[in-house]
C-alpha cells in the first residue's frame, strides 16, 4: 500500500515572536514493514538553519532555527511511504521468563530494551497498573497471548472519546475513567506492561482512515496516531535482533512491526514526551491560536513531486487569526 502523509501544523502569534528555536518529529523511517520513497519538510518563514539527524531511538528528528519577527508559523510534512502486512511470527517466551531477563544484576549485560522497563514522563509504572493487567498474566503465560489479551481488554473496557483529555492527564486518571484518545489508550497499556516487570515502547505514527459512506474525504481530517510495542525475546533471536511486536489498544490491531498495511510509524520512545511531533523555545508573543491537520491518502506518485498539490487547511471558525 502506498501512502501519502500531510501534516500540517500551523501557528498564529499575537504579538509577534521574534526568534524561535523548534525541534520536530515528522519523518517516517525506513522499518522492516515500511520503506519511505520521499519526504520534505517545508518551514515559513524560512529558517536559518534547518538541520536532520537520527536520535538514539533511531528517529529521523529535526532542528530549525528562525531569527526574524513572525505572526504565523506554517510546518508542512509530507511523506511518501509503501507498506505492508506485518509478517507472521511465533513467540512462546513466558512473560515470568521475559520479566526475569530484565532483572537488574549488577555486572550483568545490559540489553538496550531494558530502558523501556522504568518510569518515564507521561508513564508511572504502579501498583493499580499491575491489579489490572494480573487477570491476563497467569503464571507460565506466553508473553504475546497475554499482551495480546491485555491489548484486547483495554480497547473493550475503555471508551473513545476526542477532547476527553489532555496531553498530560496522568495515565492513572485515564485507567480511573477508562475514558480517552488514543495517546491515552497507550500510556495506561505502557504503565499495566512495565509495573509487571516487561519492556514496552511508545509508538507515533498515522493511520489510514476512511470517510462514512457517502461523504467526501475531507483535507486535514485524519489525526495522529498512537501505539505500542512489547520486545519478545525469542522473537529477537530468531530475526536477528528485531523483537518488537506492535500492538494497537485503541483499534485491537496488532502484528510485528505494524499492526496493519494501513498504519505508518512515525517515531518511537519511551511516551509521549520523547516523540512529540514539534516542541521549541520562542521569544516573544503573548498568545498563540494552534491548527494541526493530518492528511493520510493512497497514492500512485512514485515522488512526492508527481503527486497533486495538497491544499493548506485553515483555522478553525472559532480560532480566527488575531488582528
Amino acid at each position: 500500500m502506498r501512502l501519502r502523509i500531510t501534516h500540517d501544523t500551523r501557528y498564529v502569534y499575537a504579538p509577534a515572536v521574534e526568534t524561535a528555536l523548534h525541534m520536530a518529529y515528522l519523518t517516517p523511517p525506513h522499518t522492516r514493514a515500511q520503506q519511505r520513497l520521499d519526504a520534505a519538510l517545508e518551514v515559513s518563514p524560512t529558517p536559518v538553519v534547518l538541520t536532520e539527524t537520527v536520535d538514539v531511538y533511531r528517529n529521523v528528528r529535526a532542528f530549525f532555527e528562525i531569527d526574524s519577527a513572525h505572526e504565523q508559523l506554517l510546518v508542512r510534512a509530507n511523506s511518501l511511504v509503501d507498506t505492508r502486512w506485518p509478517e507472521h511470527v511465533a513467540s512462546q517466551i513466558s512473560w515470568d521468563d521475559t520479566r526475569q531477563q530484565f532483572i537488574y544484576r549488577a555486572g550483568a549485560h545490559w540489553h538496550p530494551a531494558a530502558e523501556f522497563i522504568y518510569p518515564s514522563a507521561h508513564v508511572l509504572p504502579g501498583e493499580v497498573f499491575a491489579d489490572y493487567a494480573r487477570p491476563s498474566f497467569p503464571p507460565g503465560r506466553p508473553l504475546l497471548d497475554a499482551a495480546r489479551e491485555l491489548m484486547q481488554r483495554v480497547h473493550q473496557d475503555f471508551t473513545y472519546a476526542s477532547h476527553s483529555t489532555e496531553i498530560n492527564t496522568p495515565a492513572a486518571e485515564a485507567l480511573a475513567e477508562r475514558r480517552g484518545v488514543c495517546q491515552d489508550f497507550s500510556h495506561v497499556m505502557l504503565s499495566c506492561l512495565r509495573s509487571l516487570g516487561l519492556p514496552a515502547r511508545y509508538v507515533s505514527g498515522y493511520l489510514l482512515t476512511q470517510p462514512p459512506p457517502g461523504q467526501p474525504r475531507l483535507i486535514g481530517s485524519d489525526a495522529s496516531h498512537a501505539w505500542v510495542s512489547v520486545f519478545l525475546p525469542d522473537l529477537a533471536e530468531q530475526t536477528d535482533g528485531h523483537g518488537w511486536y506492535d500492538l494497537d489498544p485503541t483499534n485491537n490491531r496488532d502484528g510485528w512491526g505494524t499492526p496493519g498495511e494501513d498504519f505508518v510509524r512515525l517515531a518511537v520512545g519511551r511516551d509521549f514526551a520523547d516523540v512529540s511531533p514539534m516542541r521549541g523555545v520562542i521569544h516573544g508573543s503573548g498568545s498563540h491560536v494552534l491548527a494541526v491537520g493530518v492528511t493520510v491518502q493512497l497514492c500512485e506518485a512514485a515522488s512526492l513531486a508527481e503527486a497533486p498539490p495538497m491544499p493548506l487547511p485553515p483555522l478553525p471558525p472559532s480560532e480566527k487569526d488575531p488582528p
